[in-house]
């Protein structure tokens, strides 16, 4: 029964992962005019059904996600910022093997060097030891923007009950993650290990969204206000992002830093 619930926990906190796909590499929301247009080619094969599962999703985030992550906010920053610290050094072990797939060498030299430094010095990567060496935090990839590098299309864009927006590519590529291709979905769920337990992958991955959720409450509430069909204004957003970080396009946006959690608190 626990394992049904987190995997159910996990299910819901996929909506805001998902979303993060189009966060910047500090994991925070990017919002840019110049994203909100048409989305190209890429085809809206179920936008009636997608249209009410949407609405069910801002259901659910008004009532579970927005209100835990304010209550996130009035945690002491530096337990916020280790937070975010860990779970970005986590990330890494998705991002260096999509590095090696996509040819980026240098990156995933820089980024396995991030991972060994700030797991040990600093402790399990709550702090971020490594940026003072000058090693500074690169953009995140993962399996979905490596088939995009090798020409595969995106397919059909759809909306997945709790899950959120995604294309048939990234959805192909997320399944990797349950199938080898995730070291820490691995050592924790996959691998019978005596360190880790079932719930330390499902609690992390909670972790993740309420304190992406926590980050962007305000990018968020922007995104809303400024909408005229939030529906568009979000498959827009995802698929124009998708693909600037499939070209890895240095494309100015406006974002709260992710990093500074006292910067964010000052706004």
């Amino acid at each position: 029964m626990k394992k049904i619930l987190s995997i159910f926990l996990i299910s819901i906190v996929s909506q805001f992962v998902a979303l993060n796909l189009f966060a910047g590499s500090d994991g925070v929301l990017e919002i840019n005019s110049k994203t909100k247009g048409q989305s190209g080619e890429v085809k809206d094969c179920f936008e009636t059904v997608n249209r009410g599962i949407f609405a069910f999703n801002q259901g659910l985030d008004k009532v579970f996600f927005k209100p835990i992550a304010k209550g996130y906010r009035y945690l002491p920053k530096p337990i916020r910022s280790g937070t975010s610290n860990a779970l970005s050094n986590l990330s890494n072990v998705v991002t260096i093997p999509n590095n090696i797939l996509q040819g980026q060498i240098k990156e995933a030299g820089i980024n396995t060097l991030r991972f060994s430094i700030n797991t040990t010095l600093g402790i399990a990567g709550i702090f971020d030891v490594a940026s003072y060496y000058g090693l500074n935090k690169l953009d995140k990839e993962d399996y979905g923007q490596t088939f995009g590098t090798w020409g595969v299309k995106e397919g059909c864009y759809f909306v997945l009950p709790i899950i959120g927006p995604t294309t048939v590519r990234d959805s192909l590529g997320s399944i990797i993650n349950f199938s080898g291709g995730d070291a820490w979905y691995n050592v924790t769920i996959s691998n019978n290990t005596e360190y880790f337990q079932n719930s330390d992958y499902y609690y992390s991955r909670l972790t993740a969204g309420v304190d992406f959720r926590a980050k962007n409450l305000e990018a968020f509430s922007s995104l809303e206000q400024n909408s005229l069909d939030l529906y568009a204004s979000v498959r827009s957003l995802y698929l124009q992002d998708r693909k600037r970080k499939i070209l890895n396009l240095d494309v100015t946006t406006e974002t709260m830093n992710d990093d500074d959690w006292e910067e964010i608190d000052t706004q």
